[in-house]
C-alpha cells in the first residue's frame, strides 16, 4: 500500500482531523438507532504528519547537517606581542563561518531546535528579534530551507548588516531597541510563523556537553599548545548563549574545571554586569548598547551568571580603540564585540604578567569589521559619539611593548 495518507468518509485517516465525539453523537441517527461501537469509546487524536511534510522535515535537517559537514572548524589565531613571554593569547576566528559570524552556530542550533520540536514546517515564516548578526545567520539558513525570514532589528542597526540580511533573502523591520521583542512575537502570531527567540533559547538549543560546540572546539584546538588548558576564556554576552555553553562545558570536564576560568566582558548601556553584582533580574535600561551584538537593556533568560567566574565592564571607547589597534597587529578589521573581548583579555594578560603567572588566554573574533565601516571605522561617527580613541590606542601600544597598562 502507498505511504500516502488515506481518508475514507466517516473514518479517521492519517493527517485528516476527524471529530470523533461528533461521530459518536450522530452514530445512532445515521445508523437507525444502532448502539455506538466500542471503538468510539476510546477517543484518538492523530496528528501524524503527512508523508510530504515528513519528507520536508527530513530534507531540512539533512540540508543543515550537510552544510555543517561542508564547513571546516574556525581557526585559532595566536596573537604574538613582545610583552607576552609566558602568556599565550589566542583569538578563535568565528568570522569565517559561511554567514560571517559567531552567530552562525546559534542560528544552526535554533533551526534544528525548531524543526525537531515540530515548530518549523514547510513554508513557516521565521521571525527573529536581533541586533543584526544573528539575523544574518538565520537568513542564511532560512534561504537554505526555502523559508521566508523577517528580522525585527533596532533602528540603529548598521546599513551593512541590513544589506547582508537582505542579501540572504530576509526582510528587515526597524523599531526602537526596546520594542524588538514584542514586535517579533506579535509578528509571528499575526503571520502564524515561528518566533525563533534567540534570547530565550540560546542557552538550551546547543548541547553544552559536546557535539562540537564552540567550547569543545576551542579546547580541542588548544590540545598541542604550550599551555593547552587556558587559564582564562574571555567572551562577551548578547543572548548569554556562548558564555552559558562554555561555562557549563568547563564544569562538565573536571580536568578543565580545576584550571580554566570564564570571564564575561560587558559594554556600556548593558545590565549584565549589574545583574551579576546584584542578582536583580528586573534590571532594565532605556538605552541599548553601542557595541552591536552584545550588551542588553534587560536581563535575558539565556544569561546564566552562576557559570561565570568574573565579569568586567569595558568602556566603549576602549573597545573601539582596541579594534583600531588590532588592525595594525592582524592586518584586518574586526567587529565591535571583538574589541570588547580582546580588551578584557589584555587586562587579564597584564594581571598574569604582573603576578608572574604563566598560562594561556582564549577569546573570540565574533564578526568582520566590514560590517561597521560607517560607524566604528569612521572618524566622523566616532567624533559625533564623543569617542576619542587616540589616547587609548597609544595605551595599548605601550602595553604591547611593556606588558603593563598605565595604572599598573
Amino acid at each position: 500500500m502507498s505511504g500516502a495518507p488515506v481518508s475514507l468518509e466517516g473514518r479517521p485517516g492519517r493527517g485528516y482531523p476527524v471529530d470523533l465525539r461528533k461521530e459518536a453523537r450522530e452514530w445512532p441517527r445515521k445508523r437507525g438507532g444502532s448502539p455506538v461501537p466500542e471503538a468510539f469509546h476510546h477517543l484518538v487524536i492523530d496528528r501524524t504528519l503527512e508523508r510530504r511534510d515528513r519528507n520536508w522535515v527530513y530534507e531540512a535537517v539533512r540540508r543543515i547537517e550537510a552544510d555543517y559537514c561542508r564547513s571546516s572548524d574556525t581557526h585559532l589565531i595566536k596573537l604574538d606581542l613582545p610583552c607576552l613571554a609566558d602568556v599565550d593569547l589566542y583569538l578563535k576566528d568565528e568570522s569565517t563561518h559561511p554567514s560571517g559570524s559567531l552567530k552562525h552556530r546559534l542560528a544552526r542550533s535554533l533551526f534544528l531546535y525548531g524543526l525537531c520540536n515540530g515548530w518549523i514546517k514547510k513554508d513557516t515564516p521565521i521571525i527573529e528579534a536581533s541586533s543584526g548578526s544573528t539575523a544574518i545567520s538565520e537568513a542564511y539558513f532560512a534561504r537554505l530551507l526555502g523559508l521566508p525570514f523577517i528580522a525585527v532589528v533596532p533602528e540603529t542597526t548598521s546599513e551593512e548588516k541590513i544589506a547582508q540580511i537582505e542579501f540572504f533573502g530576509g526582510e528587515c523591520r526597524r523599531v526602537p531597541a526596546k520594542a524588538i521583542y514584542d514586535e517579533a512575537a506579535g509578528l509571528a502570531d499575526r503571520l502564524k510563523g515561528h518566533y525563533a527567540d534567540q534570547f530565550t533559547f540560546a542557552e538550551r538549543v546547543t548541547d553544552w556537553r559536546g557535539s562540537n560546540n564552540i567550547a569543545e572546539s576551542m579546547f580541542s584546538q588548544m590540545g598541542r599548545e604550550r599551555y593547552p588548558t587556558p587559564s582564562w576564556v574571555v567572551v562577551s554576552a548578547g543572548t548569554g548563549g556562548t558564555s552559558s555553553t562554555i561555562g557549563r562545558y568547563i564544569r562538565y570536564r573536571p580536568e578543565l574545571f580545576m584550571i580554566a576560568r570564564l570571564c564575561v566582558v560587558d559594554p556600556e548601556n548593558s545590565v549584565f554586569f549589574d545583574y551579576f553584582q546584584s542578582g536583580d533580574a528586573g534590571l532594565t535600561l532605556e538605552r541599548g548598547s553601542r557595541i552591536e551584538g552584545i550588551g542588553r537593556p534587560r536581563v535575558e533568560p539565556s544569561f546564566l551568571p552562576d557559570v561565570i567566574d568574573r565579569m568586567m565592564q569595558v568602556p566603549d571607547v576602549a573597545s573601539l580603540a582596541t579594534l583600531w589597534w588590532l588592525e595594525g597587529v592582524l592586518g584586518r578589521k574586526c567587529g565591535g564585540s571583538t574589541g570588547t573581548n580582546l580588551y578584557g583579555a589584555l587586562q587579564i594578560a597584564a594581571e598574569m604578567i604582573r603576578d608572574d603567572e604563566a598560562g594561556s588566554i582564549v577569546t573570540l573574533i565574533c564578526d568582520p569589521g566590514e560590517r561597521y565601516l560607517d560607524s566604528y571605522y569612521d572618524r566622523g561617527w566616532l567624533d559625533a559619539q564623543g569617542l576619542d580613541i587616540g589616547p587609548h590606542v597609544e595605551r595599548l601600544q605601550r602595553f604591547a611593548a611593556t606588558g603593563c597598562f598605565d595604572e599598573d
